[in-house]
């Protein structure tokens, strides 16, 4: 078994102590431990690790600058938030900074070492249960920046079926709403989403609400 270097970051050092001892066993080998990003310099003895496991519950506040720091010191590792609650803003702001995974930590250890794998597989990971949030509402809560869409690169066009797709929307009700084909619908899905560098639809949706792109679709009926 190829072990998997990891460095847990969290100022809950019993919370520390408790995920070391569930990763004991397991392909993920803790290597460093720090109550702070700021803190990271220096505590893995030379190895570098391919993971890194942040513990956002007691200052989510600072998510993005946390993460942006971690990026910068680790530009080639992974990046894994626990959160106690799934708060939209907060894991936009996360993602948006370069994390991999955001998990809420009412999870299994069979879940957890499953999403870790799939981070090092290269997926990113969310909260099983976003996808439900996403159509029951998370797409209401106020943006982190709005700007125009054209800034982002996308069309007009583009800008409204990202909106739709923040609200839960199908291709086809996507379809539906803007008056299109579904195989227009796609064709321009396909075009956002390798633009904002989106692997999936959830992952697309996630962007949008983090730039200020959903919900709500423009009275305009630009030509398809």
């Amino acid at each position: 078994m190829i072990e998997t270097m990891v460095l847990l970051v969290g100022r809950n050092k019993l919370f520390r102590e408790g995920l070391k001892s569930l990763l004991n066993g397991s392909q993920f080998k803790v290597i460093g431990e720090a109550d702070d990003v700021t803190h990271i310099a220096n505590l893995t003895n030379g190895d570098r690790p391919d993971i890194v496991i942040v513990d956002m519950s007691d200052k989510p506040e600072h998510a993005t600058d946390d993460i942006g720091l971690l990026r910068e010191r680790m530009p080639s590792g992974q990046i894994v938030v626990l959160a106690e609650v799934l708060e939209p803003q907060i894991l936009s702001a996360c993602l948006g900074a370069g994390a991999n995974g955001f998990l809420i930590k009412d999870i299994s250890v069979e879940a957890l070492l499953q999403s870790l794998r799939l981070v090092m597989l290269g997926e990113t990971v969310f909260p099983t249960n976003l996808a439900s949030l996403l159509v029951n509402g998370i797409s209401r809560v106020e943006p982190l920046r709005k700007m125009p869409v054209d800034s982002y690169g996308l069309s007009q066009r583009e800008g409204q079926i990202i909106r739709c797709l923040a609200e839960g929307d199908s291709n086809k009700q996507i379809a539906n709403r803007l008056q299109i084909t579904e195989a227009t619908v796609k064709v321009h899905m396909k075009s956002l989403m390798r633009k904002i560098r989106a692997a999936n639809r959830t992952q697309a949706a996630i962007w949008a609400l983090h730039n200020g792109l959903g919900p709500g679709v423009p009275q305009n009926n630009p030509a398809e």
